[in-house]
Formats: structure tokens, C-alpha cells, sequence
């Protein structure tokens, strides 16, 4: 295909992802699950999994994929444009991120966070070797120490993102059991990423990409925090015009956005982590009116195409004998105790009521987006298979679409915690100054 001929047919693709995500999305709301859940499995279902199984020449005219990057195809494309919704995601997600509820209860957070981490990576490094033992789901380039650690750190990450919309969804934004299990969720998905970066810094044999990614995410989150956060305050005055955020005071927040997110992906940590950050910091008054201009756009649009981008990566017909469906199986098992069951009995033994540290077990249990996002840099760079990739993506999707209705079943529908606080005094310091 040419340039002219590329774009016309990536028209035709998102006319048809927004049109399925939306019919999927009707029926998963009658089994009260949110619209992002709804696309996570309509971009499974758009792959060879089902789309192709049921039409392939179709499907194959539609998608044309080309595994071995000889030729501009729908990767070409679709690739880059699913990176920017999901760095545009992340950057709504920390921008709606309230710090100073999980300052309240940290103890909570880092002692679930900490469950959340060491069993499911136990058993999922368990798993893994099992796995490279007996089993071809692995490379013969992958070694047992990668196997090992890249399956616990799969095992390990919470879906993030995906946890944030389902406690917006719930109405549990603010609620101790919301803030909890979004703390824990971020710390869960910080460490699971350095234990990628050692898995990258193995595979590629230099380990100084490791002190990289760790040094240097560690390094950003420190200046965004003393240097950034402070300058972004300082401005913000600047970038309104009677009340309202100009499209300068739009355009230097997307700036940072892509500036965060391009150094981040810079040193090896994945764009998300740098968007996310930076949506954190900045100040009440501009992250309000920026997330009110570009989320009907980053969600509805953009978001998508990246569920689509893993669907057309997901071959589920590749666990095609009952050996393979038992270690989906196992997968699965594992991932369900390791996760939803440590987090609920770590937030227990912090204090946290029945209800509510049920209700946090069950949210953190939830894998959706960031698994996506790591299995799928796991196959792109030759560490696992595209058996273990659909199987582990069967994991999220289950994981995932358990959630909701456990929880409204477990704990109850229109649960209600302990009221909102007010923001930190120093975001709403910031709005006055902008509104005045």
C-alpha cells in the first residue's frame, strides 16, 4: 500500500473498531461492566481468535498483518497511533490521581502493595519454571532466570489504568477502598516494571540498562516532583483567561506530556509511566480543564486502537492441546490467589473492614491494560511465545471481566465509604490564583 491508500484504509478501521467496541459495549453493560472492559475484549475478538476464525479473508483484508515487518501493513500504523491513546489515557488517569488520599492511607496501600507483589510473583516464578521445563512456550533464546522473572512480574502487575476507570465507574473515587487499591496498584506496577527492566537488561546481556530504567525512573519522578510541579504551579496563573484554560495553557500541558512520556520510553520504562507522572503533577486548575478537553477523545477514539493492536497480536487457537489448557489453567488459578486473595487478607490485617478489604482483593485481582502492555513487550522483543502471549492475555481478559460483577455480588452494588476530602491545599491554591 502507498501513503494515500494506508490512510484511506485506517478509516475504514476505526470506523469498524468504534462501531464493534460500541456493540460489545452494549451487551457488557447489561452485565455491568465498564466500556473499557468492553473493548479490552472486542480487540481479542476483531484478531484471528474469533474475527478471523469465522471470516479469514475478510478479516486478512481488513487487518493485513505482516509478522515479519517487510512490509507496511496495519503495524505500520496502528502501532504508533495505540501508543498515544495509551499515553493519553495515562496522563487522564494521573491527572484525576488524588496523592493526598493516598498520603491518608499509606500504611494500607504499601502493606497490600507489598502482597500484591511477592505471591502471585512467587507463583507465577513457579509457573514459569514449570513452564520453561516442560513446555515450548518459551524461546530457546529465553534462559530459566528470564522465564522465571518475566512470569512473576506478568503474575505481579494490576491493571492500573483499567483499576482507575472501574472505581470511577463504581462511584468509589476518593472512598478508602478506592484509594487503597490505587496506591497499591501503582506500587504494584512500579516494581513489576523494574523487574521487567532486569529481564530486558538479561535478555539483552547488559545490565546496565537495568540502573538505567530504575535509576533513571527514579531520577524523573524526582525532578518532576521538585523542579516540574513547582514551575507548573508558578505558571499556571498565566494559562487561563477568565477562569477558562486558553489553548496555550492546553498545549504546554500536552508538551509535558509528550516530553515526559518520550523520556521515560527513553531509558527503557515504558511512555505510560512519564504520561501517568506527569498527569500527577500538575496543578488542580489545569489538569481539571485538560482532562475535560481531551478525554472524550483519548477514550473514545484512541483507546481502542490499542486493545485492537493486542487483539491482532492474540492467537488463541495456539492452545491447541489439554496439556497447554492446563497450564492456562493453572495460570489462571495462580493469578487469582496470588493477587485478589494476598491483597484482600493484606488489607485485613491493616485494619481495613471486611467489606472494603474484599472489595480491594477483588479490584486489584483485575490485570486489563498493563498486562497488555508488558506481555506484549515481552513478544515483540522474543522473551515468550505468542502461546504464552495468548494465554497470559486470556488471563487478563478473565481477570478482568470478573471484577465487576464479583464485587457488586460480594460487597454490593452503590457501596459507599468515607466522603471525598478536599484536595491538598496547595492545588486548590493554585485554582484560586488562576480564577482570580
Amino acid at each position: 500500500m502507498n501513503n494515500l491508500q494506508l490512510a484511506v484504509h485506517f478509516f475504514l478501521q476505526i470506523a469498524v473498531i468504534l462501531l464493534a467496541c460500541r456493540l460489545v459495549g452494549l451487551v457488557a453493560k447489561r452485565f455491568g461492566q465498564p466500556q473499557v472492559v468492553a473493548e479490552m475484549v472486542t480487540g481479542v475478538l476483531l484478531g484471528p481468535s474469533l474475527f478471523g476464525l469465522l471470516a479469514p479473508e475478510v478479516q486478512a483484508s481488513l487487518f493485513p498483518w505482516d509478522p515479519t515487518q517487510t512490509t507496511r501493513d496495519t503495524q505500520s500504523y496502528l502501532f504508533p497511533a495505540s501508543q498515544l491513546g495509551l499515553a493519553l489515557y495515562m496522563f487522564i488517569v494521573g491527572m484525576e490521581f488524588r496523592v493526598d488520599i493516598v498520603k491518608r492511607h499509606f500504611k494500607s496501600s504499601v502493606t497490600v502493595s507489598a502482597a500484591g507483589i511477592v505471591t502471585p510473583f512467587a507463583l507465577g516464578g513457579l509457573l514459569g519454571w514449570a513452564m520453561f521445563e516442560w513446555t515450548d512456550l518459551f524461546p530457546e533464546k529465553t534462559n530459566l532466570f528470564e522465564a522465571v522473572l518475566f512470569l512473576g512480574a506478568s503474575m505481579s502487575i494490576t491493571a492500573f489504568p483499567m483499576l482507575a476507570r472501574i472505581i470511577h465507574f463504581k462511584g468509589l473515587a476518593g472512598t478508602r477502598m478506592g484509594t487503597v487499591a490505587l496506591g497499591a496498584g501503582a506500587l504494584d506496577d512500579a516494581a513489576a516494571w523494574c523487574l521487567l527492566a532486569l529481564v530486558l537488561a538479561s535478555f539483552d546481556n547488559d545490565y546496565s540498562h537495568a540502573i538505567l530504567n530504575v535509576g533513571g525512573g527514579i531520577g524523573f519522578v524526582a525532578f518532576m516532583i521538585l523542579v516540574a510541579r513547582p514551575l507548573l504551579h508558578w505558571l499556571s496563573p498565566r494559562l487561563f483567561d477568565k477562569g477558562t484554560l486558553t489553548e496555550t495553557g492546553l498545549v504546554v500541558a500536552l508538551i509535558a506530556m509528550a516530553l515526559s512520556a518520550w523520556f521515560t520510553d527513553l531509558i527503557g520504562l515504558h511512555a505510560v509511566f512519564g504520561a501517568f507522572v506527569c498527569g500527577a503533577v500538575l496543578p488542580r486548575n489545569v489538569a481539571r480543564d485538560t482532562v475535560q478537553r481531551i478525554q472524550p477523545l483519548a477514550v473514545s477514539l484512541l483507546l481502542p486502537l490499542f486493545f485492537t493492536y493486542s487483539g491482532l497480536n492474540t492467537r488463541i487457537s495456539l492452545i491447541d492441546t489439554p496439556f497447554l489448557w492446563l497450564m492456562c489453567g493453572a495460570v489462571l488459578v495462580a493469578a487469582i490467589a496470588g493477587k485478589g486473595i494476598a491483597c484482600w487478607l493484606a488489607a485485613r490485617a491493616t485494619g481495613v473492614p471486611q467489606r472494603e478489604a474484599l472489595g480491594i482483593g477483588i479490584l486489584m485481582n483485575a490485570r486489563g491494560l498493563m498486562e497488555l502492555i508488558i506481555i506484549n513487550i515481552g513478544l515483540q522483543r522474543g522473551i515468550i511465545s505468542p502461546g504464552l502471549f495468548a494465554t497470559l492475555v486470556i488471563m487478563a481478559i478473565v481477570t478482568t471481566l470478573m471484577a465487576s460483577p464479583i464485587f457488586d455480588r460480594l460487597v454490593g452494588k452503590g457501596f459507599t465509604a468515607e466522603p471525598l476530602p478536599p484536595f491538598d491545599t496547595d492545588r486548590d491554591t493554585a485554582g484560586a490564583q488562576a480564577r482570580s
